[in-house]
């Protein structure tokens, strides 16, 4: 027998070969073979929403040798990816091939190991001819929305623009947070601390006024603080309750694709795109010492917290071991997935629990190790014992002004001892206290009122958008990194450090949008299109006349916005910056270009003057000694360059750091992120030093 398995990737290809042995081969697609024409709509409206499906250019030789080796064998299985994207790819390669629609050759794998290959080719079935139609009718929605609305702002706003459902909503939320922001009025508010000693011990801690006179308080400005601070000053400060008790602390869920993607970004400092690479590398399987290729974790698309007894058991049979019986829950957790989750796969877990991260990191690059490390911890945390915490709370009486001090220690440590969820919102101060009694009266050693003010919602960072767009309903598992990844790249938001903020390119595409298009740009509509996509999944709701009620209802929105808007046109504002154009006098303003922002003198077309913006990083070039600069590549890449170019060309992906060479004194450069390596780019010094 000749059996073909048909794959998306190379690396997924090598593993499963590994487990399946002769009798099989192994290739894979690179991916989507065929596609809607990227030259025009290539949806037929008035016809059903009838796809016009094109093989897709440059991938001539690989649609070439699968038709030449389907033809040659006896079965031919469909294997990739276990969701809505790689079901239609299986779809497209089926109708390509010529294979029998009806027949069992569609295989999934939620994990590339020997168990999950084997299980996945003992149960064949066919195509999910449901999951087909919901990936179609997203594809058929979102070329309708891009193609007849692009165009759209390309007359009114600027050319090159484009809209789409997801990204349209998610630069909607980072528009509308940084009009908050703008808008916010700071208020002022008091505070009144206490610093104080028992008379048991000389340890000092914090307490905090929480009362006056029995009635919760404001202090809103520096006059009420004054007061209370003079009416406590000869006030004595007795001990009136304790209360102690014991509480428990769950560990989290496993990941799923969100909160992998925002853990990942507040830990590691990964962007959601980075994450996403490094776990789909891991699912297709790594070459790890000893075991040949495997694939380390369970299919990372997924919004189930669903996970397998074989898994729990074997996550068990680790901590069992390596930890003790105490260490083991009363019996196997099991997590709550949210409502409207998907639950064909579970959650994202190591593939083997007891494959510790030191065993494979010589076999890792370092992103994968860390995320596999942030997988493994974070799965058998989860299938941990609760940690129990001594907690004491604390009631001081001063003067009828009741003030609160808490703190806790560790009874009993549980799933903690591996990994701890960081919570951002837990009270830094609430530590130990020292021993106390009812009746104490306590040595103030320090009294103050400190003022504060309210701060305005921060902007969204990755983690916080995807958090918030999860929240919502807004796009699945797979769309959050392209979703980011696609307004970043179309310059409606840029990076401020972690954090996102529009551009004005974004603002106006936004407000245009807003005033005519309000259901694109409106989180519950794109939340509502999500629930019917997913009913068409489940085969409970007819894609065509889902896409046929949306198409009506756009189609005239789109008529009314273009009478609105006839003979109009936005002018997006211009940035004006202090740099004066050397041509004209006028001062330059910031502009966006096909590769991103440059200086432009706003005299155009009279004065057609224009010049890199410039970034200086404070390192020296090692070669010429000049100031060396933050650049752009044309895909948008960061690197750094000798701001004496072209005379030097003294160019480097490695970020300069204030840090001095202690062999030659030239600036040194950071290779490979914050646990990477110093190294010196001028020729002949050789200086390296790990940060690790």
């Amino acid at each position: 027998m000749s059996n073909l398995v048909i794959v998306e990737s190379p690396a997924k290809a090598k593993t499963i070969q590994k487990y399946l042995g002769p009798g099989y081969e192994v290739i894979a697609s690179m991916g989507h073979v065929r596609d809607l024409p990227k030259s025009k709509l290539g949806v037929d409206v008035e016809n059903g929403f009838t796809p016009q499906y094109l093989d897709m250019k440059g991938k001539e030789d690989v649609i070439k040798e699968l038709k030449k080796k389907a033809k040659k064998s006896d079965a031919v299985y469909l294997a990739t990816d276990p969701d809505r994207e790689g079901e239609a790819i299986s779809w497209h390669l089926a109708q390509m091939l010529q294979l029998d629609m009806n027949a069992d050759n569609r295989v999934a794998f939620n994990e590339i190991t020997k168990t999950g290959v084997q299980a996945g080719m003992s149960n064949p079935h066919r195509i999910d001819i449901d999951l087909v139609n919901a990936q179609q009718a997203r594809r058929i929605l979102d070329r309708l929305v891009g193609y007849k609305l692009s165009p759209f702002l390309w007359k009114k706003v600027k050319r090159g623009l484009s809209a789409g459902r997801v990204q349209s909503v998610a630069v909607r939320l980072i528009v509308d947070r940084e009009e908050e922001i703008r808008a916010f009025v700071p208020k002022e508010y008091w505070s009144i601390d206490a610093k104080l000693r028992s008379p048991h011990s000389t340890k000092q801690f914090m307490a905090k006024l929480a009362s006056v006179d029995g009635s919760k308080i404001e202090i809103g400005n520096e006059a009420q603080s004054q007061m209370l601070l003079e009416r406590l000053e000869k006030a004595a400060f007795t001990v009136t309750a304790i209360k102690k008790r014991v509480t428990k602390k769950q560990p989290a869920p496993p990941f799923i694709t969100s909160t992998l993607q925002q853990e990942a970004s507040k830990r590691l400092g990964f962007q959601s795109k980075r994450t996403m690479k490094a776990a789909q590398e891991l699912y297709e399987g790594i070459d790890v010492d000893g075991m040949g290729a495997v694939g380390l974790i369970t299919y990372m698309r997924t919004d189930s917290l669903r996970i397998s007894a074989d898994a729990q058991n074997a996550a068990a049979d680790y901590i069992r071991e390596h930890y003790g019986a105490d260490y083991l829950p009363p019996k196997p957790r099991v997590f709550k997935t949210k409502k409207n989750a998907q639950d064909a796969h579970e959650a994202i877990r190591p593939s083997m629990p007891d494959l510790s991260p030191d065993r494979v990191k010589n076999s890792l690059t370092s992103d994968q190790y860390k995320l596999y490390k942030l997988i493994w911890e974070r799965f058998i945390a989860s299938q941990m014992a609760n940690a129990l915490l001594d907690t004491i709370s604390v009631d001081i009486d001063a003067d009828n002004c009741l003030f609160k001090a808490s703190g806790y220690s560790v009874k009993f440590d549980g799933f903690t001892v591996l990994y701890e969820e960081k919570n951002e919102n837990e009270e830094e101060n609430q530590k130990m206290l020292p021993l106390l009694a009812v009746g104490d009266v306590l040595k103030v050693l320090d009294l103050s009122g400190n003022q504060h003010f309210t701060q305005p919602p921060p902007r969204y960072s990755e983690a916080t958008l995807i958090k918030t767009l999860e929240e919502n309903g807004i796009g699945r598992p797979s769309t959050y990194a392209p979703t980011i990844t696609t307004i970043l790249a179309r310059m409606y938001v840029e990076r401020d450090g972690k954090q996102l903020k529009p551009t004005a390119l974004g603002e106006v595409t936004t407000q245009v949008m807003k005033e005519h298009f309000a259901n694109i740009v409106d989180a519950d509509f794109t939340a509502k299109m999500e629930t019917e996509l997913d009913n068409v999944e489940q085969g409970t709701q007819d894609w065509v006349s889902m896409l046929g009620t949306f198409y009506e209802d756009f189609d005239k929105t789109l008529s009314t916005a273009e009478e609105a808007m006839d003979g109009k046109h936005v002018k997006i504002p211009d940035e004006e910056t202090d740099i004066v154009c050397d041509q004209c006098g006028r001062k330059m303003v910031i502009k966006i270009g096909r590769y991103g922002k440059f200086l432009a003198c706003p005299g155009f077309p009279e004065c057609r003057n224009t010049k890199q913006i410039i970034q200086e990083t404070g390192g020296t070039c090692p070669l010429c000694g000049k100031k060396v600069v933050q650049k752009k590549s044309k895909r948008g890449r960061t690197f750094y360059g000798c701001s004496g170019y072209p005379d030097c060309r003294f160019m480097t992906w490695n970020l300069p750091v204030e840090e001095k060479c202690p062999q030659c004194g030239c600036t040194l450069f950071q290779r490979g992120g914050k646990s990477g390596t110093l190294v010196c780019e001028k020729e002949g010094c050789g200086y390296e030093r790990s940060l690790k």
